[in-house]
């Protein structure tokens, strides 16, 4: 079926007592799908759901970049020793895959980037004057989950993490992490997220986590801090940390009101030490670095799932697969409807039209109806060079020129945000 227009049911309104569950909608509106060819766990983004996770990786990137990260690429693989030294192998293996014999070297499919930026770090002589260092990578990661817990995408085995990591001297965590604490809070807005809580993880009994009491103390208070000085309500949480720090962890409930980890801040003292990271201060010494790890919106899956759920498939209009419809209201203007999405396309819009073949008007509006813009073109509008542009909210625009209309969407695409239209534009 045509892209955009079928299978599509109404958005739910916010009274309904229920999200909808991200497995069936993702589905059904054509975002995801898996095959027992490539087994469970590994779901695959069809066109429509690369499209919503292709804007939310440029929305990251972008928000990164003028926050002063610099991006990389690193590779998903690693030697077994390289999470021996990071601590991996000793706290983390049962969620590792095993590793494979690779020409007499045992490899590892890396179940977090941050090894792999430490070593970005020491890849080269730092100073002071290069602190912080923000680095960034929308990377792969993999996690030997059972197959009892998997589903949708939500619990998967190849993950593709916002992550990235901050080497700053001890004076700069608190403006680090608090600074990361702002990215998250402003990317809940423009995406329409709701924090369920925040929390602070703290370590428990056990022997999951790396040792050292003073570097555990230090690390809490400044995460305390952070949220102290960002005036948020939040709750501690013992049991909870990375095996090398605490972090502080936004919850986010899905529709059967289940909690989940989607951004977390972190500080760690424990990695720097292990891999032997320094920087030259100002006395001329060395010193040791300290390691912030920070993630934005999670894993692009976890992101997208709760997405789903969170709008019902009405994505914010910078999100959605299909931005705008064209919707002719006789053959006649088919080819008017075409030039308006060639113009739409040209403005980086994600356009289709759809024309009387599938329907009358009102079914094919009906159809689109998870569509930011329906823009209806009959024969005045179609002799005027104009379009009647009706938003997924309800409302009705008086007829514009097409490039007027079409400039004033991809503006409001642009800004972001939830916003539909920008009545003073």
């Amino acid at each position: 079926m045509p892209r955009g227009f079928a299978a599509w049911s109404p958005a739910p309104s916010r009274e309904e007592t229920t999200m909808p569950d991200h497995r069936r909608l993702g589905r059904d509106l054509g975002l995801f799908d898996s095959d027992p060819l490539i087994g469970s766990g590994l779901p695959f983004w069809l066109p429509d759901g690369a499209a919503v996770r292709h804007a939310l990786e440029e929305y990251v990137r972008d928000a990164e970049r003028r926050a002063g990260y610099r991006h990389v690429y690193t590779p998903v693989l690693g030697k077994r020793e390289l999470y021996e030294i990071s601590g991996h192998w000793d706290h983390y293996r049962d969620d590792m895959f095993p590793p494979m014999d690779v020409s007499g070297e045992e490899m590892v499919l890396r179940p977090s980037l941050c090894p792999h930026h430490a070593l970005v770090y020491r890849s080269r002589g730092r100073s002071h004057r290069d602190l912080p260092l923000r680095v960034a990578e929308l990377g792969a990661m993999f996690r030997s989950e059972p197959s009892g817990v998997l589903g949708g995408l939500t619990r998967v085995r190849a993950i593709q993490l916002n992550d990235a990591h901050i080497f700053c001297t001890l004076d700069q965590v608190a403006a680090e992490a608090g600074a990361a604490l702002d990215m998250i809070r402003a990317a809940y807005a423009d995406l329409g997220i709701r924090p369920a809580r925040y929390r602070l993880s703290l370590p428990g009994p056990g022997g999951k986590y790396v040792t050292g009491p003073g570097m555990w103390e230090r690390a809490s208070a400044l995460l305390t801090a952070v949220l102290d000085d960002a005036g948020l309500d939040y709750e501690a949480a013992g049991g909870e940390a990375a095996f090398y720090g605490p972090k502080i962890d936004v919850q986010v409930a899905d529709a059967a009101g289940r909690e989940a980890t989607l951004s977390t801040v972190q500080v760690d003292l424990h990695q720097p030490a292990r891999f032997d990271l320094r920087y030259v201060g100002a006395d001329g010494a060395r010193h040791r670095p300290v390691m912030v790890h920070r993630s934005v919106i999670g894993s692009a899956e976890r992101a997208v799932a709760h997405l789903v759920e969170v709008h019902g498939g009405a994505f914010p209009a910078w999100l959605a697969p299909l931005q705008v419809a064209v919707l002719p209201v006789t053959d006649a203007e088919i080819p008017w409807a075409d030039e308006v999405v060639r113009r739409a396309a040209a403005l980086g819009l994600r356009a289709e039209a759809a024309g009387p073949e599938r329907g009358g008007l009102g079914a094919r509006v009906r159809a689109a109806r998870l569509v930011p813009y329906q823009v209806v073109v009959g024969a005045r509008e179609a002799a005027d060079g104009r379009v009647a542009p009706r938003l997924r909210d309800g409302r009705r625009l008086d007829p514009l020129p097409a490039d007027a209309a079409l400039s004033r969407i991809a503006a409001r695409v642009a800004a972001r945000g939830t916003a539909l239209w920008d009545e003073a534009a």
